[in-house]
């Protein structure tokens, strides 16, 4: 069996940093380098202060100072990593396609074949290539092709590993996780390279919980389970609205669904929406592949999970004007939480975008504050949105580092990310400083509604009925 020592991972974001990490801090004989052309990025990650890490994840920092310098290293130097890796990983981004055939839906896979056309012109020795980007299926099919017509003998085998981590709590997720899936050809060369894979997580997971497959299998896998982790956020979200105007509490509904073994009661927490770079990327490539064989009711059945999606944080936005007399010109609103979830600093596909932009459309004056995401962040996030280097709003926007400042004079306050800091603020200071009436709307639930109300808030939590 092939006996792997030193790796490579080519991409050092959310995905590469924190899972190479890990590998490294659990096999101190195989030497890892993750290495990306972003030198900003890199230098984050070599920064003797752990803290600033470009990636935040609880527990990563621990992970990175026991293993990085030791056998855990971050490099710009990808070529020479290339060379001497005997395993690659390519986890670079795989955004949805903003052009040409496929746009708004298929997945962009320039970066993938710029990295396979790399690792073909750098190497001299035989590879195990992994994917571990989100791809479409059949993409390593596309990878062997530039991979093996280089025609200087290097033989690659092509395997795909996704992963299956929640930002927030990636680094318990690889450490426990409930199970990896390694895809590759059942050739015999094939099922030696999965074995070399399957020996890397087994210092420390039971083999059972290694699951090998063949390719096409595993990278279906990957966007279906995400597809259906969204499709039970989309579904409770559409109740949230039901039991809005009935009266109901949809955290009394979705306790009483979970409790039933079939159902489960993971993924039923109502909210302004789901986001991160997943679940709409993955289910919108899963459309475009059934699209492009022709199963259009399959196609609309997982595109009707986006469009409930952009329709609850849509209509928690219209809630915020319509509460505030119709008309949130000139008025403050403070906006609590940027990222997309809690102990993140992931911002993308955040909810929180979107209700901003909305917000500044309709000339309201937005203070932000996240304890994670900086200024820089809160206005590239909506730069990107606007698809231009200048929102003509941006003068409405203003990002602080303090929550009490934050919501001083603010008209309304509107919880947009799970940050459990949030539930421990004075709130009965923060009423005392608001303009009158305050308005507070929890987008994620988590808030004592009747202490709030007993303050004086006129409070709108997110599926929660008037009785």
């Amino acid at each position: 069996m092939k006996s792997i020592k030193n790796i490579c991972c080519i991409g050092a974001g959310y995905v590469g940093g924190p899972t190479m990490s890990v590998i490294a801090f659990k096999c101190p004989e195989i030497k890892v380098t993750v290495v990306d052309i972003n030198e900003k990025r890199i230098a984050a990650w070599n920064d003797e202060d752990v803290s600033k890490l470009p990636v935040y994840e609880p527990g990563l920092d621990e992970v990175v100072k026991q293993a990085r310098g030791k056998n855990l290293f971050f490099s710009t130097e990808v070529d020479k990593a290339i060379d001497e890796a005997d395993m690659i990983f390519i986890s670079v981004n795989t955004p949805t396609k903003t052009y040409g055939i496929g746009k708004g839906m298929a997945a962009d896979l320039k970066y993938i074949e710029l990295c396979a056309r790399q690792i073909a012109s750098v190497a001299k020795t035989d590879k195990i290539i992994v994917e571990k980007s989100t791809l479409p299926v059949r993409t390593a099919e596309a990878l062997k092709t530039i991979l093996n017509n280089t025609g200087n003998g290097v033989k690659f085998e092509i395997l795909s590993n996704p992963e299956f981590l929640a930002e927030g709590t990636a680094i318990d997720d690889l450490l426990n996780a409930d199970r990896i899936l390694i895809g590759g050809d059942s050739t015999p060369s094939g099922e030696i390279a999965k074995q070399a894979l399957v020996d890397v997580y087994a210092h420390w997971l039971p083999k059972e919980r290694i699951l090998t497959t063949n390719v096409w299998s595993s990278e279906l896998s990957k966007l279906t389970a995400n597809a259906f982790l969204a499709q039970r956020v989309s579904s409770i979200n559409a109740l949230s609205e039901l039991c809005e105007v009935t009266g109901a509490d949809v955290n009394e509904v979705s306790r009483a669904i979970g409790t039933d073994s079939r159902i489960g009661p993971k993924f039923l927490k109502a909210s302004v929406g789901f986001g991160g770079s997943c679940f709409q990327k993955d289910i919108l490539n899963l459309v475009y592949i059934a699209k492009t064989y022709g199963l259009n009711e399959v196609a609309d059945y997982w595109e009707q999970v986006i469009i409930m999606n952009d329709h609850q944080k849509l209509r928690f936005a219209q809630n915020i004007v319509k509460s505030l007399f119709n008309t949130v010109s000139g008025k403050k609103i403070t906006m609590l939480g940027w990222a997309f979830k809690k102990d993140t600093n992931d911002t993308r596909e955040s909810a929180a975008i979107y209700v901003a932009d909305y917000l500044l459309n309709e000339m309201a004056e937005l203070t932000v504050y996240d304890p994670k995401v900086s200024e820089e962040q809160v206005l590239a996030d909506l730069d990107y949105l606007n698809s231009r280097s200048e929102n003509e709003n941006r003068k409405l926007i203003k990002v602080v580092n303090d929550p009490y400042e934050a919501c001083k004079d603010a008209h309304a306050i509107a919880v947009l990310t799970e940050w459990d800091e949030f539930k421990t603020y004075d709130w009965s200071k923060i009423h005392d400083n608001m303009l009158k009436p305050a308005f507070l709307f929890d987008g994620r639930a988590i808030l004592d509604m009747d202490k709030l109300e007993e303050i004086g808030f006129q409070v709108y939590t997110i599926g929660i009925g008037a009785e």
